[in-house]
């Protein structure tokens, strides 16, 4: 099969395409034929040699994909409500950037009725990450406010509208005021340029005082001081990327006296039944929405697999508003 391999840490001319054999599934895996890859940050970090494989995963980038199912055990499949040759979008631990790749039966997921493969291969990464870090660790409810750091990222668009879709208010940062009104079109009640406005200073403005229950963090670094001065009494903030860097200095005291939660958490090396029951959640939570076209799927631009270096070029710039997803012929 053809493989998007890193052949050197480096800038994106180091992915190229190279042969290897079809992965073969074991228990409880099954073989997907690939007609779309999702791209994210954590590929670029990959590439870059600032993301090491965990212990057993493909050496080939790639966290998610769709297609069709090509080989498997018939009772597992049964188990799953699967049979071959059914549409499914899955997140892996690696090996996504290939024609052929095998995923665990739990963490795949049937492509929600009317999503094409291109839109079905924009969800696992997300919508997993989202929901376990949104709802399941920090306990977004209906009513309550949430600040997202980066809204126009794919972990963004997705963050706002299934916040929004619970019932919860939305404010966002973002780089540009184009980014900003793509977020307010996808339901954001509020967007923040933090080019040209100091986000701490209007969340306070925004909330009139109160601040803000719970946090999106993806840079980390100088902002977490800040985002401590943005959350309520018993807010929560939760870190799923250290873009701004690992350190920061805050006010501790600030963190005693309202009660907060500060938390964070990384996917890729979690357990098969940890993803899997994340994968169960956002079936019966998350997929009727999007058949319902409650929540849509946010792709910004697609690239044939063999010109992954654009796809990576592009997500570095910091240009696009939402996915960017690979293809493998007809996706």
């Amino acid at each position: 099969m053809k493989a998007i391999e890193i052949t050197a840490f480096g800038a994106p001319d180091v992915l190229r395409v190279g042969e290897r054999p079809v992965p073969v599934p074991g228990i409880g895996e099954l073989l997907i034929r690939v007609s779309a890859s999702g791209v994210n940050r954590p590929d670029v970090l990959q590439r870059t040699g600032n993301y090491p494989v965990p212990p057993g995963a493909s050496d080939i980038p790639g966290l998610e994909v769709a297609g069709v199912i090509e080989q498997g055990d018939a009772q597992e499949l049964a188990r799953a409500g699967f049979k071959l040759g059914d549409r499914v979008c899955a997140l892996v631990a690696g090996g996504g950037y290939a024609e052929f790749c095998v995923a665990p039966v739990g963490q795949c997921l049937p492509v929600p009725q009317g999503l094409s493969d291109v839109e079905a291969a924009s969800l696992p990464e997300t919508f997993f990450t989202v929901w376990s870090n949104v709802f399941d660790r920090a306990g977004l409810q209906k009513g309550e406010t949430l600040l997202i750091q980066g809204g126009s990222s794919g972990i963004g668009v997705t963050a706002i509208q299934l916040a929004k879709a619970r019932g919860a208010k939305v404010i966002v940062t973002a780089g540009s005021d184009e980014k900003c009104a793509a977020c307010r079109a996808l339901g954001a009640d509020h967007a923040i340029n933090y080019k040209t406005h100091d986000f701490q200073d209007e969340v306070k403005r925004l909330t009139d005082g109160q601040g803000v229950n719970v946090i999106l963090d993806m840079v980390a670094g100088s902002y977490v001081a800040k985002e401590i001065q943005c959350l309520s009494e018993d807010g929560r903030l939760v870190i799923i990327a250290v873009q701004g860097g690992v350190k920061s200095e805050i006010n501790a005291g600030l963190v005693l006296r309202r009660r907060l939660t500060i938390t964070g958490s990384t996917l890729r090396a979690r357990s098969i039944a940890f993803k899997q029951a994340i994968a169960q959640a956002c079936l019966t939570n998350v997929w009727p929405l999007i058949e319902r076209g409650l929540i849509k799927p946010v792709v910004h631009s697609t690239f044939a697999a063999e010109d992954a270096a654009s796809a990576h070029a592009l997500m570095e710039s910091n240009q696009h508003v939402g996915k960017i997803v690979l293809t493998w012929g007809v996706a």
